[in-house]
């Protein structure tokens, strides 16, 4: 908090997270979360399972709110996907992405287009999945929980597809404001507070679990202790598979200049075991979440109970949702290295200043032999990512273990949080490393992270404008604090 550019990008990131989570609070005109929640609240999965537990584990419980932040972030990385794939295969968008930031700029608002067609779609299919809740969500009786949908027909859909989408462009322009004057991946760290968010709920369910009243199903000692020693080894390995590089040594030939030798020195290249970090993770359950939903509604529209038997078992617990994932995880883990990863390119750079491979030939034999390390270390990182994300999500629903729970003590949440939160702790660690030399820091460098970090970092937001900034959000605050105090003290 000494450096005033560091402090200004924590304010700034934390001030606009504050307003996500504000969007995930308020709820469309029209409707009334309480039947939903209550009918959630009910099940026998505590809080709700499948794909409406996992979605609304993205967005940071505003799905079971009927939030204008009810898509969450997902339509935008949905979209993303979509371009970085077309990319590959179009030649057109392949040479905008090589034009430097004039071409990235056309690419981002293409993909800025798509993600509003996808929320049209998406809000359009949840709003019909509301209004019917019966066809959607199995067991829910309208006499018993009550109608969520309070208002006429047409009149929700159009306005609450247009609040839906808006909240979702909100909440882009905030990922993109945090990755450009905050600190850490801005998509990313929307994605995690809203995993975090659920972490008192998930707490409760945990203890219930275990200590629920005589009568009533309940894990015992061993299983907790399964438990705590997944989540551990879990967050080790995530870790391990995170920070996990091969170092390629490099060595610089000697060039005498005037009177003055340069190189000689040796150094070494890192090639990181998992490359893409969790991107595969969320882009895989990104790609799993979209056609479920789709296949689930338009089954139970047009009376299919195929769609809606192949939608069930895209379900999490269901053997084809995982071979699915783990399938997708391998994909986009390769996919990721392939776009961003250039072999040619790092081997023209050395050979441009001199650096050469020890027993590699400068020029194409170096890119060769970069192209093969990098190939089998992906396949290493992408086995390991798939095996920690998928494998603790089977023991535990094996052990029946509501997917509230398992989302935090499994795969899914913990590989996203972890992940984001090193990514963080990376950038915050490159700004230390630009502006004080290791040796004058009280306590060095932060242990167990690597200095290799390079990350491009823009302007930071004014000192004026976090300020303001601020002032909103405590006063947001305030004010809702007051409104919980009127009402708890009301009833």
């Amino acid at each position: 908090m000494k450096i005033p550019e560091l402090r200004s990008r924590i304010l700034y990131t934390l001030g606009l997270l504050f307003v996500a989570r504000v969007g995930a609070h308020i709820p469309l005109p029209g409707i009334d979360p309480k039947p939903l929640l209550a009918f959630f609240e009910a099940q026998t999965a505590g809080g709700g399972g499948g794909l409406m537990g996992l979605y609304n584990m993205f967005t940071g419980g505003a799905l079971l709110k009927g939030a204008v932040c009810a898509l969450g972030i997902m339509p935008y990385i949905s979209a993303s996907i979509i371009f970085q794939l077309m990319t590959a295969v179009v030649p057109t968008l392949s040479r905008l992405q090589q034009e430097g930031d004039v071409g990235r700029q056309k690419l981002t608002q293409y993909t800025r287009y798509l993600t509003v067609i996808i929320c049209l779609i998406q809000s359009v299919l949840l709003i019909l999945s509301l209004e019917n809740p019966g066809r959607i969500f199995a067991g829910y009786d309208v006499n018993t929980y009550g109608q969520i949908v309070v208002m006429s027909h047409w009149t929700f859909l159009i306005f609450s597809t247009i609040y839906m989408t808006a909240g979702t462009m909100l909440l882009m322009w905030l990922g993109e404001q945090i990755t450009q004057r905050g600190i850490g991946n801005g998509v990313s760290l929307l994605i995690t507070i809203g995993i975090l968010a659920d972490i008192p709920g998930a707490a409760v369910a945990t203890y219930q679990l275990f200590f629920a009243p005589v009568g009533v199903a309940k894990l015992g000692l061993p299983q907790g202790a399964m438990m705590v020693a997944l989540f551990l080894i879990v967050t080790m390995g995530i870790i391990a598979v995170t920070q996990g590089q091969r170092k390629i040594p490099v060595q610089y030939a000697k060039r005498v200049v005037g009177q003055k030798v340069y190189g000689g020195q040796s150094s070494f290249l890192p090639l990181k075991v998992n490359y893409s970090g969790v991107m595969p993770v969320i882009f895989a359950s990104a790609i799993l979440l979209f056609p479920q939903q789709i296949f689930s509604q338009v089954g139970a529209a047009f009376n299919l109970p195929f769609l809606v038997e192949f939608a069930n078992n895209l379900l999490q617990g269901h053997w084809m949702y995982y071979t699915l994932m783990a399938v997708l995880i391998l994909f986009f883990s390769y996919f990721w290295v392939s776009v961003m990863f250039k072999p040619i390119q790092i081997a023209d750079d050395l050979k441009k200043y001199g650096g050469y491979i020890p027993g590699v030939r400068p020029g194409e034999p170096t890119a060769g032999f970069l192209d093969f390390i990098m190939t089998r270390l992906t396949l290493a990182g992408a086995i390991f990512l798939t095996v920690i994300a998928i494998l603790p999500d089977l023991l535990l629903f094996q052990l029946k273990v509501p997917p509230r729970i398992a989302y935090f003590f499994g795969g899914t949440g913990m590989l996203i949080t972890v992940g984001v939160i090193l990514d963080t702790m990376r950038q915050i660690e490159t700004f230390l490393l630009q502006r004080h030399y290791d040796g004058f820091l009280k306590k060095g460098r932060i242990r167990g992270r690597s200095t290799s970090a390079n990350v491009a970092l823009s302007e930071a937001a004014s000192d004026k404008a976090v300020m303001q900034l601020t002032v909103v959000m405590v006063v947001i605050l305030l004010i809702g604090i007051t409104a919980w105090a009127v009402r708890h003290f009301a009833l």
